[in-house]
């Protein structure tokens, strides 16, 4: 255990979110993904649905605050404009955490291929449907 470590943060993860550097995205996906398919590294986290991954990343990790767009999250149907519960919850968790950055819905067609290129893909047991989230990490300013 750590002191203000999340304690599903487990070692691998832990490991992953340090060895990214600048620029680099996270997937943090639901369990119906494909990770090991579209993954160039895969952590898992049975058991555990994407929300507490979210807030225990967001703990941890800075979001790029260089770009337009560093949180990214699937839609209902892969429709920007639709959501499913799952979808509120992730929006209000970043809202809570990090406040000045918005979550931008973008389709399947974008969504995809980003995670295919994703540093790591965190597979976790999510039951919804369309509970993907890409974030994209940033720097600790000295």
């Amino acid at each position: 255990m750590l002191i203000g470590i999340p304690a599903l943060l487990g070692p691998d993860l832990l490991y992953t979110l340090r060895s990214m550097g600048h620029g680099d995205e996270i997937a943090i996906v639901d369990g119906n993904y494909p990770a090991l398919e579209h993954g160039r590294r895969v952590v898992r986290a049975d058991g555990l649905e994407l929300v507490p991954v979210l807030k225990a990343i967001l703990a941890v990790m800075p979001i790029d605050r260089f770009v337009p767009d560093a949180i990214f999250r699937s839609a209902q149907f892969n429709d920007p404009a639709q959501f499913a519960p799952i979808h509120h919850e992730i929006d209000a968790v970043v809202a809570s955490m990090v406040p000045d950055v918005a979550v931008r819905a973008i389709s399947g067609d974008d969504l995809y291929p980003r995670i295919r290129q994703a540093h790591t893909i965190v597979a976790t047991s999510e039951p919804a449907l369309y509970a993907n989230v890409i974030l994209r990490k940033g720097v600790i300013e000295p």
